[in-house]
């Protein structure tokens, strides 16, 4: 165990989850730097790229996310001109969300530097090890930890 590392820490699953996320975070948020966008909007950018104009409540779901935290999440990308959000033609109460061309182009430029901090992290991590950390992370993801009700 690291020197700095408190005691108990490594005790909670939660603790040491968030303590990687953040590593992980400041990682590709580095790597990501030169684009101007942080990882978390290129992960965004290409969520709503892939999903051919997708409902925002499909992304918020996808990505496990409240649609509050979504819309604030997406402001600086449609203040920038990356994004824009429009009515669904067929039903005007679901609000959907497009990339511009502004926002596609720097998608491609983002792309290119998240794929240097994907092999990167394959790198020090090991490409199987990082394919298993996927799988178990998306198997958690979908996992249902809702309490029963209280007797």
């Amino acid at each position: 165990m690291p020197k700095d590392t408190l005691p108990g820490l490594t005790a909670c699953n939660y603790a040491m989850l968030r303590r990687a996320t953040r590593k992980l975070g400041q990682f590709y948020d580095d790597v990501q730097a030169p684009s101007g966008l942080k990882a978390t909007q290129q992960g965004l950018l290409y969520q709503i790229h892939i999903g051919d104009e997708p409902a925002m409540g499909a992304i918020a779901a996808a990505l496990v996310m409240d649609l509050s935290a979504l819309g604030h999440t997406l402001k600086p990308l449609i203040r920038d001109g990356f994004v824009e959000t429009f009515a669904d033609p067929d039903d005007r109460r679901i609000k959907r969300v497009r990339l511009t061309q502004q926002g596609r182009t720097k998608l491609d430029e983002a792309m290119k530097l998240w794929q240097t901090a994907q092999q990167r992290f394959e790198d020090v991590v090991g490409k199987e090890k990082a394919e298993r950390l996927r799988a178990v992370l998306d198997d958690i993801s979908a996992l249902d930890f809702d309490l029963p009700p209280a007797t």
